[in-house]
């Protein structure tokens, strides 16, 4: 997701995290001024699940992190959790390992400060369908898409999910917020693991991100003769698919916080 869905889902794991929880994790940020970015703050949670793509800026020095964002699981194929995870260089496998550091007594503050917003932001990646399925396109970043009538150079199927559908998905009545998620939901959600999520995203992109794209041969952005195109059909198909999937990240990562920080 893009700034407005990571701040949402971190905002939705805010509200439901136990009070020493979320006492832990202001201790935890406190440290943060360790990792010497000032263009990349992080006075909240919010803040936290944003810091992964902020630093990007930074050129090489977090460019080991770059991998970790995404697991590439063909759509084509069964399932397999294990696939395009090199040496753990995945988001399923980060996830897990940077829980286990943000829960180290011996990790210093400035490393529990990154595997806070490591966490925070992976979890959220790992509900965005594209960060999951895979269609040999690098999760639809290869695939040229236009918005609507929106066009601006290289825009793709991967950065629409991001930010566009996100967006108007999120905020279209009744506004998705931090209370949103119902006792029921949240009991519901609160199942399953990493890889479970993983298939629930890999699904969504082999059901409905993909099938249910169609082509336009106008108002492709770049000179491209031929693109996907976005439009009212596909964003309300997509709808509740998104507002689904953010919700399940706030209410799982609250609920995966409150077991590593509250001992």
């Amino acid at each position: 997701w893009g700034d407005y869905g990571h701040r949402l889902i971190a905002n939705i794991a805010l509200a439901n995290m136990t009070p020493q929880a979320r006492a832990e994790v202001r201790r935890i940020m406190a440290g943060s001024p360790a990792l010497n970015t000032p263009d990349c703050p992080m006075h909240s949670l919010a803040d936290a699940s944003v810091w992964p793509d902020c630093v990007r800026a930074a050129g090489d020095r977090f460019k080991f992190a770059s991998p970790w964002h995404y697991q590439n699981i063909d759509v084509r194929r069964a399932f397999d959790i294990t696939a395009n995870c090199p040496n753990g260089d995945c988001v399923t496998a980060q996830i897990p390992r940077q829980l286990a550091l943000l829960a180290s007594s011996a990790a210093s503050p400035g490393e529990r400060a990154q595997a806070l917003a490591l966490v925070v932001h992976f979890v959220g990646d790992l509900h965005q369908p594209l960060h999951i399925g895979d269609k040999a396109d690098r999760g639809g970043n290869d695939v040229v898409a236009a918005w609507g009538r929106k066009i601006r150079p290289r825009m793709n199927l991967h950065g629409i999910w991001d930010n566009e559908l996100a967006e108007r998905s999120l905020t279209e009545p009744p506004i998705i917020t931090a209370q949103s998620p119902t006792p029921g939901q949240r009991r519901e959600w609160a199942e399953g693991g990493v890889a479970d999520w993983a298939r629930e995203s890999w699904e969504l992109s082999r059901r409905l991100v993909y099938p249910a794209l169609v082509s336009t041969t106008d108002r492709c952005p770049g000179g491209i003769s031929r693109c996907a195109l976005i439009d009212q059909r596909y964003v309300a198909a997509s709808r509740d698919a998104v507002r689904l999937q953010v919700q399940r990240a706030g209410v799982r990562l609250a609920m995966l916080l409150n077991r590593s920080l509250v001992r």
